[in-house]
């Protein structure tokens, strides 16, 4: 779009299972020998490391204890299986992904998890006779038999787990934890890994409101544009090939996308006037929407969250607007995250559980704590087994998930916790590049149409970043503002330039992506280096993805910029106290937003749109999206999906990958993974601290910023499932290049003309006429894309001779192009058809260097010369 700037109760969960009567659910499990081998001594205790908040180890923060009284409702204790009893789990859990397995597609119930990898009957007595000893209420046994629900109060919980409960203040607001990590008997080690929160810090809806730019112009971001592109529905469908599908009959009939909440819908109507207003309703009439509270958990009512709750019921309908969008929401506990008990209740009914759900929320690993992290990777991999695809956003504060919110990054490289396992899909998150190529006319229609859809094509992306260590925005900055130097860092760099820091680029606002981090951190709320994340699945092998031995993130991207150049979502939330708008006038009047918590529920729709058409639900998806990635990427890359190539790439690509721009953010001089040089008090986040290697940036393939890049809908929907994935457990990732690795450049010889058809056309045309690369750091490299049209409305088509293009030969070759994606041109460029050349500059010594690129072709305007100019420093 184009413009100016109740209640549904779920079955009750009878298979939910109180302990008197939790022996006979629990009876097939009495194949699984006791892991509980001695007597509890009381004396004898061990810590469970790596459970306390950081805010709880600043003494800053404590306000005394809290009454022994005060009441702490729904604790979960997380159990933990006999090492070879996890070890098979797992192997089934990579059989149902196995098409020559005959555990293919075999989804297990919860009590069938239960009874085959929960604990035995005997230590589940033993662990509940336990907290039943120190005054808990056990309310539960999941039939799962991992997850123990218990109540009691902060007095029991000093008493049986040896740790305080605190008052803190923390940034003004209140809050309740533990003191120190707890302890419990070690006889109950072997089972058990600890309670999965003691505290009620909340994780962070992930979403961030379009904000009011007004640096360097007035206008719409920071190019100062007088339009915005903002994107509704109907641009979606265009961008990421929605609509073929759409008209073949797939817009999600008869799936059901679950999106988990700890809040009520401010107003149903909201969703209603949305799919309205922007032409769902009436193409799409089965569409429909329903609340519900799983297992009769509690109703959470309307809190700050009913944002997050607006754009994941209105976003999913928009990529599968026939589905059903039901939102699953629970009221948060003193402890727990009212959208894990809704999850919980979920898998654990005595129902078939949904087949697709989609997470807005994080926390970083590191905050999570070992008990809260086990306990998510616990539930999605439970999910999993029953043939859930779990969808989670990635991210939004680049790989610095300990700074949500910060204008700073102190806490070095982490990475979501909710995230992270190798269970769910992690969705990350990328902007359009059309702003800063300067193309918006080429993508964007000047007029918006019925439904305010204005895209015309697949729009070029690059990774969403708002932060001053963007290497695009201070470029862009730079070269049409003369802002800064050109640079992120360092004394005249863009993040210390007054421009940076007086205009709310000083920010963590990105999408996010990391390897998975050390469970057990030697630093509050920093990952302590070791890298003992989770182990790297077997299909995480791609070109790009690095030989690092652990689970990286994110899987894919979609769009979730916030109008950093432009671009942004519109919601419809009639919150006006807490973000929103009024709905009655047009789309550009409504709240924009932006954030992966968009990105993940379009890839769940996107997902049910799969199950449609394959008829059955598909557990985790990912071996079948690597797979499909490594055919079309090979061992060199993909030249035709190089996202840069916008509307010239090549219809058959099944994911676009994102090769330009990073998803840097700023830090602090002296904190962690911070390079600031030159002794300059802002920094740019880091793999290095001793030169710059920025955290992170793109290249061919898998990378940091963007996964495996971005989706055609249309293209991953008919494809999935028509190939097996190769499924290797245990295989080793492949080699590949690093983030910093510079491209060959080379310079191509004289050309051979080749024959022609009789006649002339007229001309082709270059732009833009001078490639103007700016400053680049020496030993590092730039691209700039050509566009080359053929401007006649009909006649011949251009023929492009072999080679058909050169720059000069020189020592050292610092102009030259991508050896993976130099160009999509074909050998005849028809009437009306565009294509792109890609050029790249890596200077070798300080100083302006100039060239020129010559194109060889039969037009009447041949040959065509475009002069490179660049600045080493």
């Amino acid at each position: 779009m184009k413009g100016r700037f109740k209640r549904v109760s779920l079955v009750t969960i009878g298979a939910l299972i109180l302990l008197t009567c939790g022996r006979a659910a629990f009876s097939a499990g009495s194949r699984t020998p006791p892991i509980i081998t001695v007597a509890i001594d009381k004396n004898a205790l061990i810590t469970l490391a790596g459970n306390t908040r950081p805010e709880a180890r600043n003494a800053a923060n404590d306000r005394g204890p809290v009454n022994d009284s005060f009441p702490m409702e729904h604790l979960w204790l997380q159990l933990r299986r006999a090492p070879e009893q996890e070890q098979a789990f797992e192997k089934y859990l990579d059989e149902l992904e196995d098409l020559k397995s005959p555990n293919y597609h075999h989804w297990l119930s919860a009590q069938e998890v239960g009874e085959r990898y929960g604990l035995a009957p005997q230590d589940l007595a033993t662990v509940t006779n336990w907290l039943k000893s120190h005054g808990f209420t056990v309310n539960l046994v999941y039939p799962n038999g991992v997850v123990i629900d218990f109540s009691g109060n902060a007095g029991e919980v000093g008493e049986a787990f040896h740790t305080e409960i605190h008052n803190l203040e923390v940034k003004g607001a209140a809050h309740i934890a533990n003191m120190s990590d707890p302890q419990i008997p070690a006889a109950l080690a072997p089972a058990v890994v600890g309670v999965v929160s003691l505290h009620d810090f909340r994780p962070r809806a992930m979403n961030k409101p379009r904000p009011s730019y007004t640096f360097p112009l007035s206008g719409c971001g920071v190019a100062g544009s007088p339009d915005c592109y903002a994107v509704v529905p109907a641009d979606l469908a265009t961008i990421y090939e929605l609509n073929p599908l759409f008209a073949a009959g797939y817009s999600g009939q008869g799936q059901t996308i679950v999106v988990l909440e700890d809040s009520d819908l401010y107003s149903t109507s909201d969703w209603t006037t949305f799919r309205s207003v922007l032409g769902l309703a009436s193409a799409y009439p089965e569409g429909s929407l329903s609340e519900v509270q799983p297992g009769d958990c509690a109703d959470p009512g309307v809190n700050g969250d009913d944002v997050e709750a607006a754009i994941d019921v209105e976003w999913a309908s928009a990529a599968a607007p026939s589905a059903a969008i039901e939102m699953a929401s629970c009221a948060d506990t003193a402890t727990t995250f009212g959208g894990f008990i809704a999850l919980q209740n979920l898998l654990n009914a005595s129902g078939t559980p949904p087949a697709i759900v989609s997470i807005s929320y994080g926390e970083s690993e590191s905050e999570n704590g070992v008990a809260q992290n086990a306990s998510i990777n616990s539930l999605y991999q439970q999910a999993v087994a029953a043939g859930v695809s779990v969808f989670v956003s990635a991210g939004d504060e680049g790989a610095a998930s300990s700074d949500y919110g910060a204008s700073n990054a102190t806490h070095g490289i982490t990475v979501s916790g909710f995230a992270s396992t190798q269970y769910n899909v992690a969705v990350g998150g990328t902007d359009f590049g059309d702003t800063y190529a300067g193309t918006n006319s080429t993508y964007w229609s000047g007029s918006n149409g019925a439904a305010y859809g204005s895209a015309l094509s697949y729009v070029p992306e690059i990774p969403w970043n708002d932060s001053c260590a963007s290497e695009l925005i201070a470029d862009y900055l730079f070269v049409n503002d003369f802002i800064g130097d050109g640079l992120t860092y360092g004394s005249t760099g863009f993040c210390n330039s007054s421009s940076g820091m007086d205009y709310g680029f000083l920010n963590t606002i990105a999408g996010s992506g990391c390897a998975t981090g050390a469970p057990a951190p030697s630093t509050p709320g920093v990952v302590s280096g070791s890298c003992a994340g989770y182990p790297k699945p077997g299909w995480q092998s791609v070109l790009g993805n690095p030989s690092d031995g652990v689970r990286d993130i994110p899987d894919v991207s979609l769009f979730a910029a916030n109008g950093v150049w432009g671009h942004y979502y519109v919601v419809c939330i009639s919150d006006v106290s807490n973000g929103g708008s009024s709905c009655l006038a047009a789309p550009d009047t409504w709240a924009g937003f932006g954030g992966t918590s968009f990105a993940a529920p379009i890839m769940a729709a996107i997902q049910s749109l799969i199950n449609q058409r394959t008829g059955s639900r598909q557990g985790n998806p990912n071996p079948s999206y690597y797979s499909l990635a490594n055919t079309e990427y090979g061992t060199t890359g993909s030249a035709s999906c190089n996202s840069m190539l916008g509307n010239g790439a090549a219809s058959s690509c099944i994911f676009y990958d994102v090769t330009q721009g990073d998803m840097d953010v700023n830090c602090t001089q002296g904190s962690n993974n911070c390079y600031t040089p030159s002794g300059t008090y802002y920094g740019v986040l880091s793999t290095s601290k001793s030169e710059y290697q920025p955290a992170y940036g793109t290249q061919t393939g898998w990378d940091f910023a963007t996964g495996i890049g971005t989706v055609n809908a249309y293209n991953l929907v008919t494809v999935f499932g028509t190939a097996a994935p190769t499924h290797t457990p245990t295989a080793a990732p492949k080699s590949s290049p690093s983030p910093t690795a510079t491209p060959t450049r080379t310079a191509t010889a004289t050309p051979t003309p080749t024959s022609t058809p009789t006649g002339t056309p007229e001309s082709l045309e270059v732009t833009p006429s001078v490639a103007k690369f700016g400053k680049v750091k020496v030993g590092k490299v730039k691209s700039v894309t050509l566009t080359l049209s053929n401007p006649s409305r009909k006649g011949l088509p251009i023929t492009f001779r072999k080679p058909m293009m050169t720059v000069p030969a020189a020592s050292p070759q610092v102009f030259g192009f991508p050896p993976a994606s130099i160009t999509n041109c074909p050998a005849q460029l028809p009437p009306k058809k565009k294509c792109m050349l890609n050029v790249e500059f890596a200077p070798a010594s300080r100083g302006p260097v100039s060239s020129a690129v010559t194109i060889f072709d039969n037009a009447g305007n041949a040959n065509q010369v475009i002069q490179l100019q660049g600045t080493g420093k």
